[in-house]
């Protein structure tokens, strides 16, 4: 009577989760069949101050873009960006009734996979772009490291002030369940941790590195100039020859953000994370630790410091700098 009972238990579950993954295909199915919804066009257009932020942040000399009178054109999606608290009210998606069911039942977990950008031509100053989505489609249940969850992608196209396509963008995220933790976990093996990095053929000595203790900059074996982050050629004379230094450890914070909102998989919020200058000329991102994120200052003197998130994974992190 007992198994009967529980077979029958199960059966019910089954069915439920069956009947769940059910609306969850329709429901993608149906914002799909939607095609590409417009949104609002960008509140400014593309402008010279933007332009030459971005440069900063991102270490670009290169003055051809302001000198033609044009945009990076990895900036598409700066152009629409609303904000923490959007004017107005926040352009309804395709991709928006999709994601709200899935975190309905229990996927709140999120993690970014892949995006592709297509750049058609850059994007001119003066010029006010509109973003286009796309809801593309939704697979899953799939088991991941992370947990059972569900792989949503959708595409973005942003179009000038007429109808000419300017770029456009693949994205894909995993909503997850969380895994719940055992009460019993043996004490011996900690969680692993949800946030790996991805190790290749450019970046594998920088982590070879960090497991040493040591915070490897990747240098050019042709003209010795210093790069971060690692990449198969050199940016300046075009040689794929390439060695590394290691560096002092030393450095001052360039810029921060500081995390509140949406939650990310094994780490509390709010936390800081900064672009680090180093002496030696390159600039490298990292979290801010031993240090309240409120107390984070641009100017701030730092040094790396190497915590073990798991049994596995090392990661560099900054902490402030005694004087």
């Amino acid at each position: 009577m007992t198994g009967t009972g529980t077979n029958a238990g199960k059966s019910a579950a089954k069915s439920a989760l069956e009947s769940a993954d059910e609306e969850l295909r329709e429901l993608a199915d149906k914002q799909a069949a939607l095609g590409e919804v417009r949104g609002t066009p960008a509140a400014d257009p593309v402008n010279a101050p933007m332009i030459r932020h971005w440069l900063d942040a991102m270490g670009d000399a290169n003055p051809a873009y302001l000198d033609r009178g044009v945009a990076p054109p990895a900036m598409a999606q700066v152009w629409t960006m609303q904000g923490v608290r959007p004017r107005g009210g926040k352009d309804g998606t395709p991709v928006d009734d999709v994601l709200t069911a899935l975190e309905a039942r229990g996927y709140t977990g999120v993690v970014a996979t892949n995006c592709e950008q297509t750049y058609h031509r850059y994007a001119r100053l003066g010029e006010r772009l509109t973003p286009a989505t796309r809801f593309a489609g939704l697979a899953g249940p799939k088991r991941t490291a992370l947990g059972e969850g569900y792989f949503a992608t959708w595409n973005v196209t942003w179009y000038a002030d007429g109808d000419e396509p300017v770029a456009e963008m693949m994205f894909r995220v995993l909503k997850f369940r969380p895994r719940t933790r055992a009460a019993a976990a043996p004490a011996e093996r900690r969680e692993p941790y949800p946030l790996r990095p991805a190790v290749n053929g450019d970046t594998a000595f920088f982590w070879e590195g960090v497991r040493r203790g040591e915070l490897r900059i990747q240098s050019c074996a042709g003209c010795g100039r210093l790069r971060h982050p690692p990449g198969p050629i050199c940016p300046h004379c075009r040689s794929a020859d390439r060695s590394y230094v290691t560096a002092a450890g030393d450095g001052t914070v360039y810029s921060y953000v500081v995390h509140h909102h949406p939650p990310v998989p094994g780490r509390p919020t709010p936390f800081a994370v900064a672009v680090v200058e180093l002496p030696e000329g390159v600039r490298i991102v990292g979290n801010v630790v031993d240090c309240p994120p409120g107390e984070v200052r641009i100017g701030m003197a730092v040094r790396v410091t190497y915590r073990a998130m798991d049994d596995e994974l090392t990661l560099p992190l900054w902490a402030p700098r005694e004087s």
